[in-house]
């Protein structure tokens, strides 16, 4: 069950730090508004998996914190990986891919309904590499339509 490393495993590794980041827009946030911002800590499993365990503040939210792991599976192409937040009950299971410049990975998801009324819907995240020492996070939601409606965008800096 030995896996080499693939240059997709090497494009996790430009996450593993410490980071601080900031809310920047977000679905509820007013400009002008106080916006959340935390810390996140990513480091290695290995070659092939990074973990990330956050801790944040955001508007009506208070501290809470968070966990993902991330990797890539040779098997089928494509990256894989689970989100955890200490303000809800959903396991979050990811597949993605990245963009062909190499810079933005896009994962989905399939979660709770915005609603809350029992119903599911698809989500995608986005982690785009700015620099070495900065990226930015964006989350949406497709609603019933197909359309896309944006979640959030957060921009992270590296401080080590």
């Amino acid at each position: 069950m030995h896996a080499d490393a693939q240059p997709q495993h090497q494009w996790l590794q430009h996450l593993v730090g410490t980071w601080t980041f900031a809310l920047e827009s977000g679905h509820g946030i007013t400009p002008g508004e106080p916006s959340g911002s935390g810390t996140e800590v990513v480091r290695s499993v290995g070659d092939l998996w990074v973990v990330a365990e956050g801790q944040a503040t955001m508007p009506g939210m208070g501290l809470y914190s968070t966990a993902s792991m991330l990797g890539f599976n040779p098997a089928t192409g494509r990256f894989v990986g689970t989100y955890i937040a200490s303000f809800m009950t959903h396991l979050w299971v990811y597949d993605g891919a990245l963009d062909e410049a190499g810079r933005t990975l896009t994962l989905g998801s399939e979660g709770p309904s915005m609603a809350d009324d029992g119903t599911t819907q698809y989500y995608e995240d986005a982690i785009k590499l700015v620099s070495n020492d900065e990226r930015l996070f964006s989350a949406r939601v497709q609603k019933a339509d197909g359309t896309w409606q944006h979640l959030m965008t957060m921009r992270y800096l590296r401080e080590r």
